[in-house]
């Protein structure tokens, strides 16, 4: 996969290299527990619905071999952030300060002030499981980082604790918050939607995990829920370098019969200046806005965007809001992987609630050890 021209070669490498399967019993245990939620169920296996393939460039013609694919991942990168508005310049050495640190259980909590943009810092918690590194790490995003360790002492966000989660199976973990509030986010003056602006912020989290001595910069995904789901789809495909990704139930899709897929709000991709619109879904009286109105009426969807993470593996931790039959939009990414000659990098677990549950957390944990724990050599 590519995003810059001049690093696909290695990068296409590295991800041969970190997604080979290696054999023993552990191993098979956990690709076998797995394995059934990266086949979509009968009824949707092999079907498209209405979403335009990604594997047909913009004047019409057709995707035929990987070398295509390359250019046309760059159409569609280039597309989005045209109409997203662009990133501002990437930092190089995002600036990490430790604020107070503390033993829990069997990690290290390191609570730190990181600096998210060139103007903007949050605060964030970093775990760091015991052992000797270079460790992998999962970035976990969400509305503020103390649900994400287990600090949070409300009981209705008691399963929403993916990063401590995490560290106590030795991934290294950093959970960040919004940048501002999610509803006015502080986007430091970024032309870019807010949605896209919180990619950017992820890059940058990612950048800062790179640089830390206990973390293997191969080896990073990303994760959120809800907002946060949103939040980590949007950094994943937008930014290449995070190995793997999971989304928990943000909708995946645009989808107007849903009030909660709500890309239309302006905090997400309907900022517009120049048109105000009420909360809500959109009607004649509170049409679209921003980026969102643009891509809708232009028949884009975001099954584009997950298209962006082939080769690399995502798995959809879907309830309410992401059905079974969102595989008529995944399935397009399976295509994509088929052409570039992979298999099993797309997957769904389903409930009937949007809140995690025992078992899609257990699923999301399977995921992240198989793909940057046991699959790398």
């Amino acid at each position: 996969m590519k995003c810059h021209a001049a690093v696909a070669a290695v990068w296409t490498v590295g991800l041969c290299v970190l997604f080979m399967r290696p054999a023993g019993a552990a191993e098979d245990d956990v690709w076998k527990r797995l394995a059934p939620y990266f086949e979509p169920p009968a009824q949707f296996a092999g079907r498209f619905g209405h979403y335009r393939s990604p594997l047909v460039f913009d004047n019409g013609q057709p995707v035929k071999t990987p070398a295509d694919w390359q250019r046309r991942r760059a159409e569609i990168l280039a597309y989005w952030h045209r109409t997203m508005g662009p990133w501002p310049a990437l930092l190089e050495k995002p600036a990490v300060h430790v604020l107070d640190s503390r033993r829990r259980e069997n990690f290290t909590q390191q609570r730190l002030r990181i600096q998210i943009s060139a103007g903007q810092s949050g605060e964030g918690y970093l775990l760091i499981p015991d052992g000797s590194g270079p460790m992998p790490a999962v970035l976990v995003v969400f509305y503020e980082p103390l649900t994400s360790i287990g600090l949070n002492t409300d009981q209705r966000y008691a399963r929403l604790d993916f990063a401590l989660q995490l560290t106590r199976r030795g991934f290294v973990t950093l959970s960040i918050g919004s940048p501002g509030s999610a509803r006015e986010p502080q986007t430091d003056g970024a032309a870019c939607q807010p949605l896209s602006f919180h990619a950017y912020v992820a890059a940058n989290c990612h950048t800062a995990l790179t640089a830390m001595p206990q973390v293997d910069a191969r080896r990073i995904g990303v994760m959120g829920h809800s907002y946060g789901g949103k939040w980590a789809m949007f950094a994943s495909c937008l930014y290449e370098k995070f190995a793997a990704a999971v989304w928990s139930d943000p909708g995946i899709v645009f989808d107007e019969t849903r009030p909660n897929v709500n890309y239309w709000e302006p905090w997400y991709l309907g900022l517009d200046k120049l048109a105000r619109r009420r909360p809500g879904v959109p009607t004649p009286e509170n049409p679209r806005t921003g980026a969102y109105k643009v891509l809708v009426e232009s028949g884009r969807d975001l099954h584009e965007l997950h298209a962006l993470m082939a080769p690399r593996p995502f798995l959809v931790s879907g309830g309410s809001e992401d059905p079974p039959e969102r595989w008529l939009a995944l399935n397009h990414s399976v295509e994509v992987n088929r052409l570039l000659g992979y298999s099993a990098r797309v997957g769904m677990t389903n409930r009937p609630s949007h809140a995690p549950t025992e078992e899609s957390n257990e699923a999301i944990c399977l995921f992240f050890e198989w793909f940057l724990k046991k699959q790398q050599r």
